[in-house]
């Protein structure tokens, strides 16, 4: 953004804003482009971020998971997570079959219950906390999800507590649909949902028989792999992490 963008956006005086940003930029988390001027987020928030996926390491444990579901079903496989009243998309693994629903992707933010993996987090939350969840996103849905209502996810919430996975029959797009199941953490709340996507047609009732069996083993995988003392994998000396740490190392002996 520019500063002026900034100024604005912030309501806070241009001085004030400069001395921010250029405070930020001498700590790493801005970075200015030298042509434009405009402000963009700094290489230290990449090693912030790393730092953070250490502790959520719920994506890295996923991998082997998202890739037998992709592969067995021939259909796509994703991780979602919850971030307070929203789910976010972390990773989408392709299967081999050739015809794909390309609605979700690694990076979408939505409500909590649009979507398989998003119902399924939303079902296996407190009464208490779905009521503050809706209270949250009664907006959102008004404005950008149309063909959703507080009563339909109510409904999605029931159906898929009692069938024992949710269902996403086309809802956010027509013809696309989806299954998931959540992924419960060491503390005994939803770390995050796996789900399967595809055509309508290779989700009706039968084959979802075969495949819900599929998402629950491979969720209980990544349950006892959350649960294990140590749930973030091994870092090889070579990885992007480990020279990025070697040089953030180095730079402080420097300063």
């Amino acid at each position: 953004m520019r500063l002026s963008d900034l100024v604005a956006r912030s309501g806070l005086p241009k001085p004030t804003v400069r001395r921010v940003l250029m405070a930020l930029v001498r700590s790493g988390l801005l970075d200015q482009d030298a042509l434009t001027r405009r402000y963009h987020i700094g290489p230290e928030t990449y090693v912030l971020g790393t730092l953070a996926s250490e502790r959520f390491g719920i994506h890295a444990l996923s991998l082997d998971n998202l890739t037998r579901l992709a592969q067995e079903s021939g259909d796509c496989a994703f991780l979602s997570v919850p971030r307070d009243s929203y789910v976010v998309c972390l990773h989408r693994e392709e299967g081999p079959f050739p015809i794909r629903t390309h609605v979700l992707k690694a990076g979408d933010r939505h409500p909590m219950g649009i979507g398989a993996g998003s119902l399924a987090i939303l079902a296996a939350l407190p009464d208490a906390e779905i009521d503050r969840i809706f209270a949250s996103n009664t907006q959102a849905l008004i404005k950008d999800y149309p063909a959703y209502s507080e009563a339909l996810l109510r409904g999605c919430v029931a159906d898929a507590r009692q069938r024992g996975y949710a269902l996403n029959p086309g809802i956010l797009m027509p013809g696309s649909w989806g299954i998931g199941v959540p992924v419960m953490g060491p503390d005994g709340t939803p770390a995050g949902a796996l789900s399967i996507a595809a055509i309508e047609s290779r989700l009706g009732d039968e084959r979802r028989q075969e495949l819900v069996p599929i998402l629950r083993r491979e969720a209980q995988l990544l349950e006892a792999a959350l649960r294990r003392p140590s749930s973030r994998p091994d870092v090889p000396s070579n990885s992007p992490r480990a020279r990025l740490a070697a040089t953030r190392t180095a730079m402080k002996v420097k300063t």
